[in-house]
């Protein structure tokens, strides 16, 4: 049993230590007062008889010390004495303390931040059954190079030849944007929401159960299925989460829809805006349902067990390109290609958090270069104490380890204070990042702790270790003979602070220009040129129901109507009427052949955007013309067919000559339709940060329903657009009382909302980078002030021996400059290789952009200099006589 003799002992090791340290005190007092009294027996008197017992004993504390080695335990004393003098240390000198415990808590609660983000976003699996097994297909033309052009929309007929034809996968579904007019049937305020439509496999595919009622069945995905899921946004708020309405109708763009079921709260695939779900098949028009050439649709797949994505896509890349074979002539893509879904979710955010950690990452290296700099700068104030601590007995290790102690002190607290700050700061950035995929799974957990704490760990370890092997080095004896001029002054120990405030620089210089490139770059999308008006220009969307819209007549009518309406508004300048304005996305596109230029190449090459517009269009927002004419009043109904061509597609199809008077050959469903050219444009972009295409301009008041209903009106005002808000939707409820307007912007606000991660990304990083440059000033000053009382000594006899002040002045700048330049130099060639690294969201600008480069090393220039002359300048003020005192 003598485990458990060892285990008893163990416990009252652990919880009766204070009483065995007084029972071991009362043993030892107990055995001298007995050496005592056989002393006094012998004939000695009581003090040399106590002076012989101490003798015979020993050190007492050396028995103790011996006594207690022998006990269970020991590491947790050693720690508690550890901490209780770390403790001591920095409650002595509070104003390092507190800049110190600041310095982490910034870098460590920025990177637990963008930890979060990254373990929420990127790395926490999806919220499905065995998401690892699903992946995203699409459609590939293999003629069209770049990224951009590798993960296309799919058509509906190849999703369905891909599920009916192929075996690879286990199961594979789809789904497609939608959208709609909810109007009620008591009067309810009519709203356009957001929506999708999905094959009826669809959830069981993902294993989504709705939180009562059914999703959708085989027989109901059919073009003319009337049946809704409801998003859980949507039922709470407009529903008041009244679970009867399962069975009951709702109305979208009029037509009458059956409710069938609610999905979880925490659905939000593919977006939060998504309000209800509608079956796949119906969200087409019948000429569409099974077309090989209407690119619209996401297909999901789930892997078979033991079937790679590669071999399973092969099979389905294998028939896409026999379907293309059997229609060369058409918009069919010749491949499939594939990537997790994962991915595929956070593909637009995936570059920007990456970005957004390594400026995080890059922060918290600065703070604990910075934090270890006035380690080593203290530690040469006090070596002398040290080596008398030494002196005393203390071994290398343990002085070390007290040290060590000292930096996890300061930065376990700067961590607690960090990962308070990050709870903040985390949903803040989930909240205003706007296109921040999966936000709402974003929050603190035990892992993200778990990560602080040994984060903590690791900045302690960095900057902490340095500087004690450093202060407690060879010749720690040596500086008990030293002279107080002599402390701090090692040439090991300055070329050591030399070379981390150089990596602090250096670290610097990198995220600051990284910094301003990111800047630039969003300063070029934010000024980007749309080739039209954008000033004093606001835009509403309106979307016109087939059900009461169901012939082109009606369809003008109302679009004339409007616009008369608007033009007599008090400030309106102009108005006219485009499919999608500028800035505002993609919106289609289409395939056209040119009868007078018959292809010699692939007919993909020949692939323009699509825009509807009314004659006043191109005036009301300022679109130059460049030669023929715009539309007139007389083309509508049956008189369209007429199309104006941007500049892009001028030069790009009809080099060398006038394409007024040809002829462009459009196929809206499956027989081509011939369109007169009667004039060219100025080029405008359909994103800001996407570059100039060609593009189609159809007359809008064809009223032809599939393009013309989707429809934005766009007013130059006078004075402030906004002010028009309100007007203009009277307007519109005046002719529709049940027609819903949304999306009502000024074109500033367009180009905001495309801009808007660029800015955030570009501002966050920005912060970063002015955080760790008044970090590297805050070391910068800290080690010079440090510096500066160390040679107190040396200043005092150089200007005894007739220095001028400002030859002193000189010395100190010279001496503080010197890594500075070092590490301007060498930040300067890490921060181009950052350039190339974050080369792919840049916009219109290079990775090694020298206005960027000169700016912001000037920038630093100027801050280290401000940081040295303040030390500086009181290293002048020293009075010779007073520092010889000193000495």
């Amino acid at each position: 049993m003598r485990w458990a003799q060892q285990l008893r002992m163990r416990i009252l090791m652990l919880f009766h230590r204070c009483s065995e340290n007084a029972r071991l005190e009362n043993e030892l007092q107990f055995h001298l007062e007995q050496q005592v009294a056989e002393n006094i027996a012998r004939g000695m008197s009581l003090d040399e008889a106590r002076f012989a017992a101490l003798r015979r004993f020993g050190n007492p504390t050396l028995l103790r010390e011996k006594t207690r080695s022998t006990w269970s335990w020991n590491w947790m004393e050693k720690v508690w004495r550890d901490l209780r003098y770390g403790v001591r240390t920095l409650r002595r000198a509070p104003g390092f303390s507190l800049v110190a415990i600041a310095v982490m808590a910034l870098g460590i609660g920025a990177t637990t931040s963008l930890f979060t983000i990254v373990r929420s976003v990127l790395l926490k699996p999806l919220p499905f059954r065995d998401p690892d097994n699903l992946v995203m297909v699409y459609d590939h033309f293999t003629q069209f190079k770049g990224e951009q052009y590798l993960y296309n929309t799919v058509a509906p007929g190849d999703y369905y030849d891909w599920r009916n034809q192929t075996h690879g996968f286990q199961d594979m579904a789809a789904w497609r944007w939608d959208g709609g007019n909810l109007t009620g049937d008591h009067a309810e305020l009519p709203e356009m929401v957001v929506g999708a439509a999905g094959t009826w496999n669809m959830f069981s595919l993902l294993g989504i159960q709705p939180v009562f009622g059914r999703t959708f069945t085989p027989d109901e995905d059919q073009p003319e299925a009337r049946q809704v899921v409801l998003s859980w946004s949507l039922f709470q708020r407009r529903f008041a989460g009244d679970r009867s309405i399962v069975g009951r109708t709702l109305r979208l763009d009029s037509h009458p829809y059956t409710i069938i079921g609610v999905l979880p709260q925490w659905f939000n695939y593919p977006d939060p805006r998504v309000q209800f779900w509608v079956p796949y098949a119906s969200a087409f028009p019948k000429e569409q349902f099974q077309s090989h050439e209407s690119h619209q649709s996401y297909v999901i797949a789930r892997l078979k067990s033991g079937v790679s994505a590669e071999a399973a896509t092969k099979e389905v890349s294998t028939l896409q390109y026999h379907i293309h074979m059997a229609n060369p002539a058409k918009a069919i893509c010749d491949e499939a290609t594939f990537r997790p879904m994962i991915d595929d979710v956070v593909v637009k955010a995936k570059t920007p958090i990456l970005v957004l950690l390594g400026a995080v990452g890059c922060m918290l290296l600065i703070a604990c270069l910075n934090v270890s700099n006035l380690l080593v700068a203290r530690g040469a104030a006090r070596r002398k104490e040290v080596a008398i601590r030494g002196a005393l007995g203390g071994s290398r290790l343990t002085l070390i380890r007290e040290q060590m102690t000292e930096s996890f002190i300061i930065c376990l607290l700067g961590g607690a204070l960090g990962v308070l700050l990050s709870f903040w700061a985390t949903q803040w950035l989930a909240q205003n990042w706007r296109e921040l995929p999966r936000s709402s799974d974003v929050h603190l957990d035990s892992v993200v702790v778990g990560f602080s704490f040994a984060l903590i760990c690791v900045a302690a370890l960095l900057a902490g270790l340095l500087p004690a092997i450093s202060s407690t080095g060879k010749g720690l004896l040596a500086v008990l003979q030293d002279s107080s001029r002599a402390i701090g002054g090692s040439t090991s120990r300055a070329g050591l602070r030399r070379i981390l405030l150089t990596a602090e620089i250096a670290l610097t210089v990198i995220l600051l220009v990284s910094a301003g490139l990111l800047f630039k770059s969003f300063i070029h999308l934010r000024t980007a040129d749309l080739g039209c008006i954008t000033d004093n220009v606001l835009t509403i969307r309106y979307g016109l129901p087939d059900k009461q819209y169901n012939k082109p007549e009606m369809v003008m009518s109302f679009h004339e109507a409007l616009l008369g309406r608007v033009r007599h508004l008090p400030g309106v300048l102009a108005a006219g009427l485009v499919s999608m304005p500028p800035g505002g996305g993609h919106h289609g596109d289409l395939v056209f052949t040119i009868p007078e230029h018959p292809s010699q190449g692939d007919v993909m090459e020949q692939d323009a955007l699509v825009r509807a517009a009314d004659p006043g269009y191109f005036s009301a927002i300022g679109i130059p013309l460049l030669s023929g004419r715009f539309f007139t009043e007389a083309e509508r109904l049956d008189r369209t067919q007429y199309v104006i061509i941007n500049k892009k597609l001028a030069e790009q199809f009809f080099r060398g000559e006038s394409p007024v008077g040809k002829h462009l050959s459009v196929a809206w469903s499956s027989k081509p339709e011939p369109y007169e050219i009667v004039g060219v444009v100025g080029d405008t972009l359909e994103r800001v940060d996407r570059p100039v295409r060609p593009t189609i301009y159809f007359p809008i008041l064809s009223g032809i329903y599939d393009q013309t209903s989707d429809t934005a009106m766009v007013i130059h005002t006078s004075g402030d657009p906004l002010s028009l808000s309100v007007p203009m939707q009277k307007q519109v409820a005046a002719l529709d009382p049940e027609l819903p307007v949304y999306d009502v912007m000024t074109m500033q606000q367009i180009i905001g909302r495309t801009t808007a991660t660029e800015k955030f990304s570009s501002t966050l990083v920005l912060a970063f980078a002015g955080l760790s440059l008044l970090l590297a000033a805050v070391g910068l000053y800290g080690v010079l002030s440090y510096l500066v009382s160390q040679r107190v000594t040396e200043i005092g006899i150089r200007m005894a021996l007739g220095a001028q002040r400002s030859e002193v002045l000189r010395l100190i700048l010279v001496d503080a400059m010197r890594p500075v330049v070092t590490g301007l130099l060498l930040g300067s060639a890490g921060a181009a290789a950052a350039g190339l690294l974050i080369k792919s969201v840049l916009y219109g600008t290079r990775p090694v952009e020298p206005t960027v480069f000169a700016a912001m090393l000037v920038s630093l220039l100027l801050t280290a200099t401000v940081a040295s002359t303040l030390p500086a300048l009181r290293a002048c003020r020293i009075e010779p006589t007073q520092a010889l005192r000193m000495e």
